[in-house]
């Protein structure tokens, strides 16, 4: 027995996405524009010839990460077997997605932090909207990926951007909020515009922590390339996908592996980075 008559939500949800279609020309702008990143990203990344980078990104690693030589022996190592296992090309793609995700999460997610922190009214808003963000399972952010921008690699990019871009948001609020006081009062009392404040004084305060954001933001990126594959997009997780449909253990296994090797060079590099600017 029903209390009330069932609320025909779908049919609304239905009813205003098609609404929202009929706005093509800006869906298919940002699907362009998100195009030519990822273009740029992949054409970027392989003009470099792989040994520069099997050699570079560990020097690197051993530079920004606290010169860790045992860290930058197996970021060395781990290039080399993605190499051998001729995963390389799958991780420039996915890297590729996943650095133009994060990429479009702080050009969004930096300025919202900032305005969350300049405002109470902004920030009772926006909590509701980012912790449902971030509790709606994964696969849900496919279906308006889908719906506004098709199949491929666009889509994959979008989906990732709105699970991964919360962490930027909360924590670029919370390191202004962290600023001291007196340093806030200290910048007043020499005359300090409001954007002098927040440029010379509270973001570079601020810093460490909105690097924490963004490296939650990669890492979470990350965790959706193998749901993104689904839709279309290639890289290392549409070889997960497709060796789950085949049952092949083996590649699968191979892919996954390569996934984890990527994703700790990029947490190293970014939590590296973040410890250097502390010092």
């Amino acid at each position: 027995m029903e209390l009330f008559p069932s609320l025909p939500l779908a049919e609304w949800i239905e009813r205003f996405v098609d609404w929202l279609t009929n706005a093509d020309v800006l869906f298919d702008s940002i699907d362009a524009l998100i195009g030519w990143v990822l273009t740029a990203l992949t054409m970027i990344m392989d003009v470099v010839p792989i040994p520069v980078v099997i050699i570079g990104i560990p020097l690197l690693t051993y530079f920004f990460a606290g010169r860790k030589v045992g860290l930058s022996l197996f970021v060395f190592l781990g290039l080399l077997l993605i190499d051998n296992l001729q995963f390389w090309d799958d991780m420039i793609l996915m890297l590729s997605i996943v650095l133009a995700a994060t990429f479009i999460s702080i050009i969004i997610g930096v300025p919202l932090g900032i305005w969350m922190s300049k405002s109470r009214a902004v920030e009772a808003v926006m909590k509701p909207i980012l912790d449902f963000m971030q509790t709606l399972p994964q696969f849900v952010y496919l279906i308006p990926a889908v719906a506004f921008f098709g199949i491929g690699m666009e889509p994959g990019v979008i989906a990732s951007v709105i699970f991964g871009m919360p962490p930027t948001i909360r924590l670029t609020n919370l390191g202004i909020r962290e600023v001291s006081t007196e340093v806030i009062e200290a910048a007043d009392a020499f005359g300090s515009t409001p954007g002098q404040k927040l440029y010379k004084v509270q973001l570079p305060m601020a810093r460490t922590t909105i690097m924490a954001g963004v490296n939650q933001t990669i890492m979470l990126s990350l965790s959706m390339v193998v749901i993104a594959s689904m839709i279309g997009a290639d890289g290392l997780g549409d070889v997960v996908y497709t060796a789950v449909g085949r049952n092949d253990v083996g590649s699968g296994f191979e892919a996954g592996i390569a996934i984890v090797i990527v994703a700790i060079i990029l947490d190293r590099l970014t939590a590296g980075f973040q410890l250097r600017k502390k010092k």
